[in-house]
């Protein structure tokens, strides 16, 4: 009987750690997975962010093109 009891203890703790391990690696690959989506939507939102500075140039070259013409109208 004192055989039985310490080994299953130790089959018991060995089966929490099994869990244990399960757990962190479904916690891993979910973390991974968020990882992932976090880079792509940073990779998308820079892409978006240069776009928009870009228009955002052209925008005041047109306006400064047009505060232009319209100081030279008023000098004649």
């Amino acid at each position: 009987m004192s055989d039985a009891t310490p080994k299953s203890a130790v089959d018991l703790e060995l089966k929490r750690l099994e869990k244990r391990l399960e757990d962190l690696i479904i916690t891993v690959a979910q973390i991974k997975e968020e990882n992932r989506a976090l880079r792509q939507r940073q990779e998308t939102l820079t892409s978006e962010r240069a776009n928009l500075l870009q228009k955002n140039e052209q925008v005041r070259a047109r306006v400064e093109a047009m505060i232009g013409r319209l100081k030279s109208m008023e000098q004649v």
